[in-house]
């Protein structure tokens, strides 16, 4: 089976993310292609990996190439927030959970989805095809002033407002259906130095309607509570995020659960004398020239790791 995609920082992760026994668990929540959960499984001949992922046809693919594991490798299908809430009770309590939270490369280069906008695809950027919004409902139905909305919120983009009423006046006469169409018209809604910039003027508008079709930011932090509460003890869990959305959400719960987040918040107050958490990345760990070389796609990819120390007060 060919790889598509490129598993980023997997040996700050195999270093970062050791297990507490020689059969424990592991939970890879973005499972992917299997990159990170097949480097786990041959480093450790002991542990056993939990590998989720919302996607079928993804989740195939990675049960092929880690059918060498197959005694050791448990695939899950569904989000992960979901699964760690109601986690399977026949499995232990894990010594490590992953999240890789950058999409695939083979959404981008196989799963004719419209993730990508440099070909014509239909817009759809699903990652659970059985759910009924898509980024085409979004851009085809949602008023401007929500459009906008979505797009600064997701997308951090200044000319959200210019972008959403270019989308509109389009849509009015023929509806926008394919990932270049929308490119087009969001390169033509910007000004023309804007569109000389280091990233295509599309970037952050495709990247808030991904966000906003598979609720990524909510299903992040219900799946960062859910994963410390199931962690045992001295466990860690270890997050890499992509953009700064991903990153400030994920600083700012390892923070809060470490006691070390501002001290006015009254959740703060109480972890700071009964911490849950242990920051063991003080800062995000990025991946050196050499990996940037090797994958520009990783150049803007940040790994936070903490480790359980006490529990969460759901009392708060």
């Amino acid at each position: 089976m060919q790889v598509i995609h490129y598993s980023v920082l997997k040996h700050e992760i195999l270093t970062h993310l050791v297990p507490l026994s020689n059969e424990g668990l592991v939970v890879d929540c973005t499972l992917g292609e299997g990159g990170h959960t097949e480097a786990l499984l041959s480093l450790y001949p002991g542990i056993r990996v939990a590998g989720i992922d919302r996607d079928h046809e993804i989740l195939n693919r990675a049960e092929q190439r880690l059918e060498p594991f197959s005694d050791r490798f448990i695939p899950l299908h569904g989000w992960f927030d979901d699964i760690l809430s109601d986690f399977p009770p026949e499995l232990p309590r894990p010594d490590a959970v992953l999240m890789d939270l950058g999409i695939s490369m083979y959404h981008y280069g196989a799963s004719q989805r419209g993730f990508s906008f440099t070909t014509e695809e239909q817009l759809d950027m699903r990652l659970d095809t059985s759910q009924q919004l898509s980024a085409r409902d979004i851009v085809n139905t949602y008023s401007q002033q929500d459009l906008a909305d979505v797009i600064y919120q997701y997308g951090e983009e200044r000319y959200s407002r210019r972008i959403a009423s270019a989308i509109c006046r389009e849509r009015s006469s023929t509806p926008v259906e394919t990932a270049r169409t929308l490119r087009d018209i969001v390169y033509h809604a910007v000004p023309q130095g804007y569109r000389r910039g280091r990233i295509h003027p599309a970037t952050r508008t495709f990247q808030a309607l991904r966000i906003e079709v598979n609720s990524e930011l909510t299903r992040l932090r219900r799946g960062m509570a859910a994963a410390v509460d199931l962690l045992a003890q001295k466990g860690r869990i270890g997050i890499i995020s992509f953009h700064s959305l991903e990153d400030r959400v994920v600083k700012h719960h390892f923070r809060l659960l470490a006691g070390r987040a501002p001290g006015d918040d009254k959740d703060v107050e109480y972890y700071q004398d009964h911490p849950a958490l242990r920051l063991i990345t003080r800062k995000p760990i990025v991946p050196g020239a050499r990996e940037v070389e090797e994958n520009q796609a990783s150049r803007s990819a940040k790994l936070r790791v903490a480790e359980k120390v006490g529990e969460v007060n759901h009392e708060l």
